[in-house]
């Protein structure tokens, strides 16, 4: 029974890890998004609207190769923080529901 709950506090402690570096990683790609920052702003407003809705926002993985290193890393952090399913990553970020739905009206993504 105690390696239960100490396996328990190890991936307790490694969600809430990913969680933090998930909310940073988030922000940056939503800063991306919404100042259409280069030709891979559209590639991160899909991933965002993905994770925001991913029944009706598809996002093609191979499309993490199609990014600088740096914002597939911060898409790979968000994507962790999503299979801990702990929180929703919009509600990471100050103002993140609206300004997720922002990007996906301002893209034409609803």
């Amino acid at each position: 029974m105690n390696d239960f709950f100490a396996q328990q506090r190890e991936w307790d402690e490694r969600a809430s890890q990913v969680q933090a570096a998930a909310a940073q990683a988030y922000n940056r790609l939503l800063l991306l998004a919404e100042n259409r920052e280069g030709g891979q702003a559209r590639t991160v407003a899909q991933f965002v609207a993905s994770t925001y809705n991913s029944h009706d926002h598809r996002f093609d993985l191979v499309d993490l190769r199609a990014v600088d290193v740096g914002i597939s890393d911060d898409m790979l952090v968000c994507l962790d923080a999503l299979r801990w399913g702990r929180a929703d990553l919009c509600t990471l970020v100050p103002d993140g529901d609206r300004r997720t739905q922002r990007i996906c009206a301002d893209w034409g993504l609803n």
